[in-house]
């Protein structure tokens, strides 16, 4: 479905200077917090709560809601609206709560006691203002950014295709 919506949404652009550059800094920082992300994310090994899981459960979905976001303005057109509505509708209302019952209940299998206490401390997608800390018995082996994590997770894929989607964008504006 978000294949669909970026193809439309391209589609039907009219950017601006003034909606590019604002769009723009969206995508960056969506995608920022995504490079962030899932350079702590150990998905399967442990249960993550350092870098930005440490202020909010879900910061690659934050990540992707400000990426769309970010596209959304830069497109400037009244078609963007209503395929951003869309896209926030389902995502809200079914993708977020079938997400959440699937990913919650695997992690409350997997790490039981730690994990309800993180999820009852650690807000879903606005962050917290102060990191969470774990129990001394729960502290993650290592809490620093490694690219390998990076690269296991798949995000050079997520970052090639924003860069392509900015580039796409901006010749939009310049052949409109």
């Amino acid at each position: 479905m978000l294949y669909a919506f970026a193809v439309a949404l391209f589609v039907w652009a009219d950017p601006t200077p003034s909606s590019l550059a604002a769009g723009a800094g969206l995508v960056l920082a969506g995608e920022s917090l995504r490079l962030w992300a899932t350079g702590h994310l150990n998905k399967n090994e442990a249960l993550t709560v350092t870098g930005p899981y440490a202020f909010l459960r879900h910061p690659l979905y934050l990540g992707t809601l400000l990426i769309v976001t970010g596209f959304a303005v830069m497109a400037s057109s009244a078609w963007s609206l209503v395929l951003f509505a869309a896209f926030f509708l389902f995502f809200f209302g079914y993708y977020m709560p079938y997400k959440g019952r699937i990913e919650g209940a695997r992690l409350e299998r997997l790490y039981g006691d730690h994990f309800r206490r993180y999820a009852a401390a650690v807000p879903t997608l606005l962050p917290r203002l102060y990191p969470y800390r774990p129990l001394e018995a729960e502290q993650p082996a290592t809490d620093s950014w490694r690219g390998e994590r990076f690269a296991d997770n798949h995000e050079f894929g997520t970052a090639a295709a924003v860069v392509v989607a900015l580039g796409v964008m901006v010749a939009r504006w310049v052949l409109v």
